[in-house]
């Protein structure tokens, strides 16, 4: 291993000073934190998925840096660093806390409020954070040859180009304008219908209740190019099986009344004499409005609920051997700590152990005396302050590993929160806490794992970012901390404003909480509720969890990689009909460029970076539109301008979608142009 590090030489020279850690670099960071935060809330609700944000910002902040801020490429890695936090917090609070609203008799829904989503998101990045500090030396250093962290060493490579020269960014703020003037047209001024659906009728003899619908939004068309085809298509395949599949046979054998009964258990309905619920049931024709959706909610989601935990277990499993190859490195590394601080190279600069050890105490202090955090008793507090800090030693090691290996995109962090619920809920059970009443506590435990691996496994890509372009370790730590605190603010606001229903919700029947919705699903989060319920009051709807549980299993002999097949099960297939089609422009390019796989090529690619300002424009969009619908005054304007009730008068529904698909149809062949072109360096 000596020779690696002595061999490696970074791109800015240990023995040169450069300005750094500067009150500019931090405080544009934050404000990019800010920015991708709220857009991941928004896409992670909407479609369950995430795409990294490093890179993206790394190229803004190189034409911001050259044209007004004079920045340097050690200036533009801290705002990067700093930015990245935003988007991996995001992830594991939405992930998890909305968890709270599906607990048992609404038993958590008070905790889900901006102050606990605030505390616990500071807290699980602080954690995710401090547990690095001690790893980077073993994993991002020693192991520089043989683990890539593909993001980190695609970003390097960013910031290596934006020092020399290049038009990078042009094309992804071309992308942004572009899905923002789409997204427009389409939210507020409603010319491209939101989701075109084509559903046969339940009398149909030969296919009942199938649906084909499509989000046809420029994020969704992003994330499918970023994520590229073989991804997409599994995803997309689960909801094939789910809409395609399941409902249609469903509907042919289980009884309007039945469904409705089942509905009613879920708490989707009031009861079974009341008109309304998911569906529009109608207790007098005993039959639905819309039965896919009715079956969707009845059986799909706890179907999809049992394959994405299946799936996403089944990837920690494979992951054992990474996981105890990881865990002894990083032992082996802290034992040698004290004699490897020989020399304190500008390179070499970490935070101390101290920090770690009186973090960690504090984090631990703060869960047990906060009243944010559920619990009767500070006893009660004190042992989910140690579950976290134990857990997340652990869960931080692997994440860390894991992403070096295959990039925080593939980050199973489901299945490591799975793991963690589970865990803590038999230990809840070990002890005697069973019941309603300790479910928001399992949640808490659950979430803050999710939250630190998410922020462990985006840090570590930043370190590796900064040990290529010779960053102080130190500097980017303490950026690290900053990101996160100032991102958690919005992050809770963001959320917030999301659950609040618009007056259009309202008028289609949501009216507590537009999380959990078809509007936000938040496929991850609910799947966190039905497992802490379930196991803590003994009542899990085994027979359909089990169904989907065998599902993942059958795809894993088949040798597809069950969890974003569950995913998609799980989710609509208007959310990943979509993707797909993003995907296959992906493919189209590379078969058509001929391209060989080669990641931090694919990243820098014109394509890569138009999609990604499709997603950021598109999700950023979304969340103002959002936060505008909250307001009386701007939802009265918003209103004013809707031109789809006239649209659909004069063309018909059905000529309406086909005038959106042909929008939709318009930004897919500028993505695949943009895709063929060559970077202009």
């Amino acid at each position: 291993m000596q020779e690696t590090k002595s061999s490696f030489k970074p791109f800015v020279p240990d023995d040169t000073r450069m300005a750094e850690f500067t009150l500019k670099s931090v405080l544009t960071g934050a404000a990019f934190g800010i920015i991708f935060g709220a857009a991941t809330v928004y896409l992670a609700l909407k479609a369950g998925l995430t795409v990294s944000a490093s890179i993206p910002i790394a190229v803004i902040a190189i034409t911001l840096g050259r044209k007004f801020l004079k920045t340097t490429i050690l200036e533009n890695n801290i705002i990067q660093t700093t930015g990245s936090a935003g988007e991996s917090i995001a992830a594991g609070v939405v992930f998890t806390l909305p968890g709270f609203l599906f607990l048992s008799d609404g038993s958590g829904a008070h905790f889900f409020n901006y102050m606990t989503i605030l505390t616990l998101a500071i807290i699980g990045g602080i954690l995710g954070t401090l547990m690095m500090i001690p790893l980077r030396k073993s994993l991002i250093v020693n192991e520089h040859k043989t683990l890539p962290y593909p993001e980190g060493t695609a970003c390097a490579d960013v910031l290596k180009a934006g020092e020399k020269g290049g038009n990078f960014a042009k094309t992804a703020f071309w992308g942004l304008g572009f899905a923002f003037v789409y997204a427009v047209l389409q939210k507020i001024i409603h010319v491209i219908a939101e989701t075109p659906t084509f559903v046969t009728k339940q009398t149909n003899k030969f296919f009942p209740s199938a649906k084909v619908s499509g989000e046809i939004t420029p994020e969704y068309l992003g994330v499918g190019y970023i994520i590229g085809p073989r991804i997409a298509g599994v995803l997309v395949a689960g909801g094939v099986l789910a809409w395609l599949v399941l409902i249609p046979l469903l509907s042919s054998v289980v009884a309007p009344d039945l469904i409705a009964s089942q509905l009613v258990k879920l708490g989707y309905l009031a009861d079974i004499g009341t008109a309304g619920g998911k569906g529009g049931w109608d207790p007098v024709a005993k039959t639905f409005e819309d039965f896919s959706s009715a079956i969707y909610y009845a059986y799909i989601r706890q179907i999809g609920a049992g394959a994405v935990a299946a799936g996403g277990f089944i990837t920690l499993i494979k992951t054992i051997p990474t996981i105890i190859s990881s865990f002894k490195g990083s032992l082996g590394s802290i034992k040698g700590g004290a004699a490897a601080v020989t020399s304190v190279k500008r390179t070499e600069r970490d935070l101390s152990m101290k920090v770690v050890a009186l973090g960690s105490l504090g984090l631990v202090i703060l869960i047990a005396l906060l009243p944010q955090i559920p619990g009767n008793t500070i006893l009660q507090k004190l042992l989910i302050g140690i579950l976290v800090v134990i857990f997340g030693a652990f869960f931080v090691t692997v994440s860390s590993r894991i992403v070096g290996l295959i990039g925080s995109s593939n980050n199973p962090i489901s299945g490591m929160t799975i793991a963690t619920l589970m865990g803590t809920c038999l230990i809840f059970i070990a002890v005697g806490w069973s019941g309603k009443a300790y479910e928001p506590m399992a949640l808490v435990v659950g979430g803050l794992i999710c939250i630190a691996a998410a922020n462990a496994g985006a840090t570590s890509q930043d370190l590796k970012t900064g040990y290529i372009v010779g960053a102080t370790p130190k500097y980017q730590q303490l950026a690290l901390f900053v990101g996160v605190i100032v991102s958690s603010i919005v992050i809770g606001l963001t959320v917030n404003f999301l659950d609040k229903p618009t007056a259009d919700m309202v008028a289609k029947g949501v009216t507590q909480h537009a999380i959990g919705s078809e509007y936000y699903p938040a496929p991850q989060g609910t799947l966190m509720a039905t497992l802490a319920r379930g196991i803590l009051s003994f009542n899990l709807d085994w027979q359909f969890v089990l169904v989907g549980v065998f599902i993942s299993i059958v795809l894993e002999l088949c040798g597809v990689k069950s969890l974003s097949f569950a995913v998609g099960a799980y989710l609509p297939l208007s959310t990943t009909l979509p993707i797909f089609i993003g995907g296959l422009i992906r493919g189209a390019v590379d078969r058509k460029a001929g391209k060989a796989a080669n990641p931090e090529e694919e990243e820098l690619g014109r394509g890569n970076l138009f999609a990604t300002g499709l997603v950021a424009g598109g999700a950023v969009a979304g969340v103002v539109i959002a936060i505008l619908s909250g307001f009386d005054g701007p939802a009265a304007a918003l209103k004013a301008v809707n031109a789809e009730h006239g649209l659909s008068s004069a063309l018909g529904d059905g000529g309406y979608y086909i005038l959106g698909t042909l929008a939709f149809a318009t930004m897919a062949f500028v993505l695949y142009r943009v895709g063929l072109s060559k970077n202009k360096e």
